[in-house]
């Protein structure tokens, strides 16, 4: 693949060469126009292995996709622009770990491989652990649908990396449904294996702590919404995040960087 180091910025194709930008790469690719077409990818016998690829590539993308989803509300302030490959990248190793279907149609098991996705950071430039270091707990209960995130009293100066200009922080417990997803023979596609549990989640906050005052003891319980019945397969991941904020006023604004979390227990 050539790399253009000039001066001249432009993307498509002039005469047979073509011009792209690859995302989270500096600069602009050209490469040779060709290739097979869509009708020889879609029924060539020599590109099976290549329609199997894309038939579980889709599949480990939809579940990325659907952990995104359960948390939305914090993906703005939490994650990289990256996350969404980083997530394909886990879920095509938790797919390769099914041994029981044929390629192509191999299932994506979180609720069998979950360590794949235990201490995941949001945001691969922020660790969660190199912001908040203080001690805590977080505890399911039995059902899987209620979690408690403790946080002994302890002095923000000495245990958080504090962005400049912050007053305030907030501590969040989230709890967040991920089925497992399956490959269905009559649509020929993937399909979550407990579409109605999919991407259920809560998200819970603590009071805003001030930045220079030791706090107290922090008990944030989170409860799935009608504390649903959860079956083998889905997976409850408890995410654990911090929020910085300054106070101006009686109003408190949302800080744009310093924000870190990370997905700390599978159950």
């Amino acid at each position: 693949m050539a790399r253009q180091k000039g001066h001249i910025k432009y993307v498509g194709t002039l005469g047979e060469v073509r011009h792209f930008k690859i995302k989270g790469n500096e600069g602009y690719f050209a490469g040779l126009k060709g290739g097979p077409t869509a009708e020889q990818v879609k029924t060539a016998p020599g590109f099976i292995r290549t329609r199997e690829n894309m038939s579980e590539f889709a599949a480990c993308a939809n579940a990325g996709k659907s952990l995104r989803v359960g948390l939305s509300a914090l993906m703005k302030q939490m994650s990289d622009s990256q996350l969404t490959g980083r997530l394909t990248a886990i879920m095509k190793k938790i797919n390769i770990e099914d041994g029981s279907e044929a390629r192509g149609q191999r299932a994506v098991l979180v609720s069998q491989q979950s360590q794949y996705l235990k201490g995941l950071d949001f945001n691969r430039n922020i660790s969660f652990n190199g912001v908040f270091s203080a001690p805590f707990t977080l505890i399911e209960n039995l059902d899987r649908n209620e979690s408690t995130l403790s946080v002994p009293a302890f002095n923000p100066l000495n245990y958080l990396n504090i962005p400049s200009g912050a007053t305030h922080f907030r501590i969040i417990n989230a709890l967040s449904v991920l089925s497992d997803f399956v490959f269905n023979p009559a649509t020929g596609s993937y399909e979550p294996a407990e579409p109605l549990l999919n991407e259920t989640s809560k998200i819970s906050y603590s009071l805003y702590m001030a930045i220079d005052s030791v706090t107290t003891l922090m008990d944030v319980i989170t409860t799935l919404p009608n504390t649903p019945t959860l079956t083998t397969n889905v997976t409850v991941l408890g995410s654990i995040g911090i929020e910085f904020y300054q106070k101006v006023g009686s109003n408190y604004y949302l800080f744009n960087a310093g924000n870190a979390m990370k997905i700390q227990e599978t159950f």
